[in-house]
């Protein structure tokens, strides 16, 4: 066989996979958005099928063969290298699992999510347990046929961002403590700033007309992007062109939805904007978890939270609530969309305690998965780390445990890759500043020129690159969590007046 014919073959089996890849990732939309819920066990079996089919296309013999003959073909060019290379990886990892675990472990995950939707509403962890339990379980199981001399967690976390394993992790999150605990008992004692008008009544259906101009603003595109509502919000996508996020409104405050938009508008643009020829093949990912969050948390807080971005929309969010808005001046709302303090929510939490969050669900994970947790208790567990590092005491499991969608489809391993891509943004907008003037852009409804620049130096390239060579090409240099640590401590220092 040629090249060329191995080539097509390989093509062909793309599109395949990419057929069912489509199926699964609109059915997982519908589901978390509109599906009505009677019907859940019928299609939980049915996607648990489809993903059963699409693990036997990419675990085939015959492919698995073809790709490793291929990764040493001289005359395959380096892109399609690159794509067949994370295709043989990906089939190894998988080729040892039984297809029959495999579509179990599917099936469980949806059945998981739809018992953390009622467990959320209810408020109850002990309707969750049950399930959290299973999945841990299962993917234990499933991790250990790859044989892999990691620990099962250190893979994990390889998995959503390769390179990183614990140790890493830990050297991390201990600089960022360092920082960021005195920085926060400061704060904690400084003169406090007025926030009570956010938690005013925002009626939603008016909140919903002030998104629309704002979604006009981000260029979300209607002819490539939709925005939805869910439980938890997300972002997916079937190709570049079919984007689809969601948020979350919510009566008593008012910037949580405007600030999901944001950040799951951020995810949007990075998959919307990298290379077209890379759609429908593993290229078209993004480069890892840490980075794909770094888009979003750019997005939502060094863009979405700053003065100059709220000079051009405040006035439009006032004319909306005038009642609740309209005594106020722009840097009263700009210091409260800001104001630190320790809380409950991780989606909703200030930039300086945010990575706190993270760090709980990092611990909590590792101890999942080395013994030293048990799911029994878990929402205890939990509930004690928030004392010991936020000081808030838990009211109950949906403002604790429950809040989080992650762990019921078994996504051990991504929590600490929103702390990591905080920290990845901070360095991308140093470099940014450099070539014009961001806070400029904003004021002047110049947002799509902020997105050019980071499709041409990030987005363009999809999964062609690592994320530690990206950096260095974007940036000039390694990865450096002082960029991030540097900005926080000059803007809550100015905040504060500390």
């Amino acid at each position: 066989m040629t090249t060329e014919e191995k080539l097509k073959k390989y093509q062909d089996w793309l599109f395949k996979c990419s057929a069912y890849q489509m199926a699964l990732s609109i059915i997982g939309i519908d589901k978390q958005t509109v599906a009505p819920e009677a019907g859940a066990s019928y299609r939980d079996e049915r996607s648990a099928f489809l993903a059963g089919e699409l693990f036997s296309l990419e675990t085939d013999p015959e492919i698995v063969a073809l790709l490793k003959d291929l990764q040493e073909d001289s005359e395959v060019d380096a892109e399609n290298k690159r794509a067949i290379q994370l295709y043989y990886k990906k089939a190894q990892d998988t080729l040892c699992i039984p297809k029959e675990e495999f579509v179990a472990f599917k099936k469980l995950c949806d059945e998981s999510f739809d018992a953390w939707i009622l467990a959320k509403s209810k408020a109850d962890y002990s309707l969750f347990a049950p399930y959290l339990k299973k999945v841990i379980e299962s993917q234990k199981k499933l991790y250990g046929y790859r044989k892999s001399e990691k620990s099962i967690y250190n893979q994990m976390l390889d998995d959503f961002e390769p390179g990183m394993d614990e140790e890493k992790y830990d050297a991390f999150f201990a600089a960022l403590k360092e920082r960021l605990v005195p920085l926060i008992q400061k704060v904690t004692k400084a003169k406090q700033l007025r926030e009570d008008f956010l938690t005013q009544s925002f009626p939603v259906e008016e909140q919903k007309k002030f998104m629309e101009g704002l979604l006009e603003y981000l260029h979300f595109d209607s002819s490539w992007g939709y925005q939805n509502e869910s439980e938890h919000p997300f972002t997916s996508w079937t190709c570049e062109n079919d984007c689809r996020t969601t948020t979350k409104y919510l009566e008593n405050n008012v910037i949580s939805a405007i600030l999901s938009t944001v950040h799951e508008v951020g995810h949007a643009y990075y998959e919307h904007n990298i290379n077209p020829k890379y759609d429908g093949m593993i290229l078209s990912e993004g480069v890892s978890s840490g980075m794909h969050e770094s888009q979003s948390r750019l997005c939502e807080n060094y863009l979405g939270r700053t003065l100059d971005f709220w000079k051009y929309h405040y006035p439009k969010l006032q004319k909306h609530f005038p009642k609740q808005l309209g005594e106020v001046s722009l840097e009263e709302f700009y210091q409260a969309i800001n104001v630190s303090k320790p809380s409950f929510i991780r989606t909703e939490a200030d930039e300086l305690t945010y990575p706190l969050h993270v760090l709980i669900r990092y611990e909590i994970e590792k101890g999942l998965f080395n013994g030293s947790i048990s799911t029994e208790g878990l929402d205890k567990t939990w509930n004690a780390k928030y004392k010991e590092y936020l000081g808030v005491d838990v009211p109950n499991d949906k403002v604790g445990i429950l809040q989080d969608v992650h762990w019921s489809d078994g996504s051990f391993g991504y929590f600490p890759t929103y702390a990591l891509g905080t920290a990845f943004a901070a360095q991308f907008m140093q470099t940014m500043r450099k070539d014009f003037n961001v806070e400029k852009l904003l004021e002047e409804n110049r947002f799509d020129e902020i997105m050019n620049w980071l499709k041409e130096h990030i987005h363009t390239y999809g999964f062609r690159y690592e994320a530690p060579e990206l950096m260095k090409m974007v940036t000039g240099e390694e990865f450096n969590v002082n960029y991030f640590l540097d900005y926080i401590e000059e803007k809550y220092t100015k905040l504060y007046q500390l």
